[in-house]
């Protein structure tokens, strides 16, 4: 296997590039295999019954910009695919939405993805010397995974983003991308197949309900979780992690205690309390280093701001406050303060700005 696709060690990823707790821990419950074959089942049951999930195999993104793997969440897994007439294997890609915005630039982001994957698998091809009689392209299996609370409205469609005479429409790039809204999908649907993961979601959907709602969504996903075949402890276990992170980071302090001795109650043979430590401690060191990233970044915009006042004084300093505040880059921050001390004029100052924020 090439460096493009190799197989990783699923736990030992890094995620310090996703920051945000949605991300984190839906990438965690996907890196466990049993996660993928359950979603498949649940989002696309008549692909499913043809692949070999005993064969499914992570694949690395290693390939993809390290601009876009800040930016993106995504997994891909390798699966055999056989019907009766035909056998390959295809990509599953997984991207991980989670925002509170619905993108309509999201079909593009799916085509630029799978291109990137075939792009890798060409390389290859000439790295590996492989034949041309076997470079063949692997079909891919796109699915958008949307955990965010706003209604998505937008078509995954590149014409989405385009306003086409009805000609034109034969030249645009079309193809079929797999979605899940996990807060706009029913129970039954998620339920049907009686695998852990879809009981997991449900419980996802009520992160922000009232306690008496999580609660009995809790209680039904452990009954379930208790049902598992033995040899699953892993998967039982990464589902616990998951809904104990979802109540530290979802739930007020005055809610968590009652709700982690919920999930004790209904737990057998793990030890949650150890658990729910591990999670409140890495979230305090969590949120002390973003104190301190934060603390670094209002000192060089004050720095910033100082030197505009100093060296344009009748200028609008606030309104580059204003801008400068939406920047999180402590790096970029860095570098404008130098440019502050250098620029021209004032106006000179915020055309950078401007050109930042495009």
């Amino acid at each position: 296997m090439t460096e493009e696709t190799k197989e990783t060690n699923t736990h030992d990823l890094p995620d310090e590039h996703i920051e945000h707790f949605s991300d984190r821990s839906i990438r965690r419950l996907f890196l466990n295999k049993e996660n993928i074959v359950g979603l498949l089942k649940i989002i696309a049951g008549d692909l499913a019954k043809f692949m070999d999930f005993s064969r499914l195999e992570p694949l690395s993104s290693s390939f993809i910009p390290e601009d876009l793997r800040e930016r993106e969440a995504d997994i891909l897994y390798r699966v055999p695919f056989e019907t009766a007439d035909k056998a390959d294997d295809v990509i599953v890609h997984i991207l991980l939405e989670h925002q509170s915005t619905v993108d309509e630039t999201m079909g593009f982001r799916v085509l630029l993805y799978m291109m990137l994957v075939w792009d890798a698998e060409i390389r290859r091809w000439k790295t590996d010397k492989v034949p041309k009689s076997e470079r063949r392209l692997s079909p891919i299996l796109p699915i958008v995974f949307y955990t965010g609370d706003r209604r998505w409205t937008v078509p995954l469609t590149l014409q989405a983003l385009m306003d086409l005479p009805k000609e034109l429409e034969r030249f645009i790039p079309q193809f079929e991308t797999l979605f899940l809204s996990v807060k706009e999908t029913e129970v039954e649907t998620l339920t049907k197949t009686e695998h852990l993961i879809g009981w997991l979601l449900t419980v996802l959907q009520k992160e922000r309900a009232s306690t008496a709602e999580l609660s009995r969504a809790l209680v039904d996903m452990l009954k379930h979780a208790d049902k598992l075949p033995e040899g699953q402890e892993a998967q039982k276990r990464e589902a616990i992690f998951y809904i104990l992170s979802l109540i530290m980071h979802r739930r007020s302090p005055a809610e968590r205690e009652e709700l982690i001795g919920l999930v004790d109650r209904h737990t057998h043979n793990l030890e949650v309390d150890p658990m729910a430590q591990t999670i409140a401690q890495n979230l305090m060191e969590r949120g002390i280093e973003q104190g301190i990233e934060q603390g670094i970044e209002q000192g060089t915009i004050k720095n910033i701001v100082a030197i505009l006042t100093e060296r344009f004084p009748n200028s609008d300093t606030e309104t580059a406050k204003q801008q400068l505040e939406t920047i999180h880059n402590t790096e970029r921050l860095t570098q404008l303060l130098i440019t502050a001390m250098k620029i021209h004029s004032f106006d000179a100052f915020l055309q950078v700005l401007d050109t930042d924020s495009k």
